[in-house]
């Protein structure tokens, strides 16, 4: 296919383009500066500002493309004023979706976070059960969260006004860990995967979640291949199948996470918060990757890393 991927200069964009990529699709990162990181065959950098309607549909109409992936969008919880948060991220849904409805698009994925289920509310958060899944309730305390239910919103508004001529899904990326960080690269927070394994309050506030970015990039591709024989407008959590942990999460989650300890107490051994089985379920995607394994064997040196941090 000829693919689309939105904030393709970002953290998890750079591994999404090259990831497909290397499945041999054709790529065309739409992003407001290109990376060199995206500087090979079989991908074309496209620099646009994306929050302009016009814009972003032109940009889309340009690519000629068989499939939109869009991830851009402000990537980082209280990183900008919570109204620059709500506004931009759904103006971007919006102008980007949108556009590539106009543009004739046939299928479209949006990118959202396990952030909509609402854990870390400062005024308590009590889960019915764990792992959560796709059936979980969204209730969304900060602007982030309720940003990502909008694009997951907007994309089955779009759903329901083209009327099934065009096939939409949304996936909930866990915590996004490039390849670089795996060997000593800053995550998105700021600590390295080892500061966050030996400090477990570090993970505890996105609940020990992670996912390989190329396993985001491999579950892409699935879902691109069978959108056509799944139901429109599916939602997917897409995550390791473990959790960034050295201690089961029925331990661990009680203790930062006051309220938790009976759903908890379902995680046994390494079991993660997060489940993937749906993905498994719809589309015989399961995640090739778990920490153990990166850290022994890290992908990238350091010292090689260049381009922009931005998802």
């Amino acid at each position: 296919m000829r693919i689309v991927v939105t904030g393709g200069s970002g953290r998890l964009g750079r591994s999404l383009v090259n990831g497909l990529a290397d499945a041999g699709h054709e790529l065309v990162s739409i992003d407001r500066a290109p990376t060199a990181q995206l500087e090979r065959d079989g991908v074309t950098q496209v620099s646009a500002d994306l929050s302009d309607a016009d814009a972003a549909t032109s940009a889309l109409a340009d690519s000629r493309a068989d499939a939109l992936i869009h991830l851009a969008a402000i990537a980082v919880p209280f990183s900008a004023p919570e109204d620059v948060i709500l506004r931009t991220n759904a103006g971007l849904a919006q102008a980007v979706l949108g556009g590539a409805v106009q543009a004739g698009v046939r299928r479209i994925v949006a990118a959202s976070s396990p952030t909509v289920i609402g854990y870390g509310c400062p005024r308590g958060w009590t889960p019915e059960r764990l792992p959560l899944d796709e059936t979980s309730p969204t209730l969304p305390w900060n602007a982030y969260g309720l940003s990502k239910l909008l694009i997951e919103q907007t994309a089955a508004m779009l759903q329901r006004q083209t009327a099934g001529d065009v096939r939409f899904a949304s996936f909930r990326p866990c915590y996004v860990i490039a390849p670089e960080e795996w060997a000593g690269a800053p995550t998105q927070q700021g600590h390295t995967v080892q500061q966050r394994l030996d400090d477990p309050a570090l993970s505890a506030p996105a609940l020990f979640n992670y996912v390989d970015a190329r396993d985001v990039a491999s579950f892409a591709d699935t879902l691109l291949a069978g959108l056509d024989e799944i139901p429109n407008g599916e939602v997917f959590f897409v995550g390791a199948d473990d959790a960034l942990a050295r201690e089961p999460l029925s331990e661990l989650l009680p203790r930062f996470h006051p309220g938790t300890a009976h759903a908890a107490a379902e995680l046994t051994g390494s079991s993660p918060a997060f489940s993937s089985a749906k993905a498994a379920r719809l589309l015989g995607w399961r995640p090739a990757r778990n920490w153990r394994d990166e850290l022994a064997h890290p992908s990238a040196p350091v010292a090689n890393l260049v381009g922009s941090d931005r998802d």
